[in-house]
């Protein structure tokens, strides 16, 4: 079992000390054998088939591998944003971490046990700490640590609350088993869905013109969905209308032979939120009935039965010369996906997805700014007075 932080500082400074003596002639007798507790968890069952608004437990049980007693000992719950606590005892206090970087949110219980654990000797909680499971809940997680010292805060975490239930104390276990985790990961499933949906666009210009494509991807819950470390939460695969190529493709896709798939930085998508991916497309030429695509990509999702709005059109209606290209914002998409909860612009089930791109124009094709020196144009043709207009550089959308 290797060390914990708090437990190589310990055993660090015990070092330390010892060589302290030894440098000023004086080794202590005792220190070949000297003794200190260890502690650690035994394992801990998955939770399978919870119903949401439902509550649940989980028997906990600390040894004591060492050879001496621990005098207080701590014992931390932390769950993932589609769990929360039933009730928290009056010797235990309740924080919340928000999510950051690669990190989910949390909301963590630490309890302190003010009693002696002898060596040889494992305990559990007189009542065990009840769970509940919200409606957001699927594929969540909850972690149990062990520790000697009062576990030091997250930088981001909320100041703690303490319980009001009745406080628990440890009592002996006789469980079986062998105890050799310093903390426990545990899988709890919910029975629940997640709707995800996709809404494609309706983009109109003429040859030349530069347009704005925005489609959407959205997770219409009810459920949030966390993936396993490393796998992607989603992919969506883009594929423009015919006639047209990309100028600037949004930062989150890759081409693929003509399609993007796009994906996020981050492995789950929380209830009602999701993502806008931005491109910039040059109209090279009026192809008929040209028509692109947004779609899920292929992979398994047994929490998703709705399948009508995982694909949606990107159609493109070519004007004459002369006209103003226009955008697609996924506002008017021809599918049944454009039914759902729109995304906002910004991905916060991925945390950074750069969705504020949509207002920078390319430096080909048309502009606005062939619209303006017309009209300038025609009025000093008829005499008038021409105004001039600063125009300022259009912001990130």
């Amino acid at each position: 079992m290797s060390l914990s932080p708090h437990r190589a500082v310990r055993t660090t400074v015990a070092v330390l000390g010892a060589a302290g003596l030894i440098a000023l002639g004086s080794t202590p007798t005792a220190f070949a054998d000297q003794t200190a507790p260890d502690l650690a968890l035994g394992d801990i069952a998955p939770v399978d088939g919870v119903k949401p608004g439902s509550t649940f437990d989980r028997p906990v049980v600390v040894a004591n591998n060492g050879t001496a007693s621990a005098d207080k000992v701590w014992v931390q719950y932390s769950v993932t944003r589609g769990l929360d606590y039933a009730e928290v005892p009056s010797n235990c206090r309740t924080h919340q971490v928000p999510s950051y970087d690669e990190m989910t949110a949390k909301s963590n219980v630490v309890c302190a046990f003010d009693q002696e654990l002898e060596p040889g000797k494992a305990y559990t909680p007189a009542t065990p700490l009840a769970f509940k499971a919200l409606d957001n809940a699927l594929n969540d997680v909850l972690r149990v640590s062990v520790w000697d010292i009062d576990p030091p805060l997250d930088d981001a975490a909320t100041p703690p609350v303490a319980g009001t239930a009745a406080a628990v104390k440890l009592v002996e276990s006789q469980a079986g088993g062998k105890a050799s985790e310093e903390a426990v990961d545990v899988p709890v499933t919910a029975v629940n869905t997640a709707d995800w949906q996709v809404r494609g666009a309706d983009l109109e210009g003429a040859v030349g013109d530069v347009v704005t494509l925005k489609v959407k991807f959205t997770n219409a819950g009810p459920a949030w969905v966390l993936t396993d470390e490393g796998d992607p939460v989603r992919k969506v695969l883009i594929t423009p209308p015919a006639g047209t190529s990309v100028v600037k493709s949004d930062g989150f896709c890759d081409a693929e032979d003509g399609t993007y798939v796009c994906g996020t930085n981050q492995r789950w998508v929380n209830e009602g939120e999701g993502g806008l991916y931005t491109f910039q497309l040059k109209i090279d030429k009026q192809v008929e009935g040209a028509k692109g695509s947004v779609e899920l990509g292929s992979a398994d999702r047994p929490f998703d039965p709705e399948k009508g709005n995982d694909r949606d059109d990107i159609t493109l209606d070519v004007k004459s010369a002369g006209s103003t290209g226009g955008t697609g914002d996924g506002s008017t998409g021809s599918g049944t996906a454009g039914s759902g909860t729109a995304g906002s612009g910004s991905d916060s089930a991925g945390g950074n997805q750069p969705a504020a791109r949509s207002g920078e124009l390319a430096e080909t094709g048309s502009t606005p700014a062939a619209a303006v020196g017309t009209a300038a144009a025609a009025m000093v043709a008829v005499g008038g007075a021409l105004l001039v207009r600063r125009r300022g550089t259009l912001a990130r959308g």
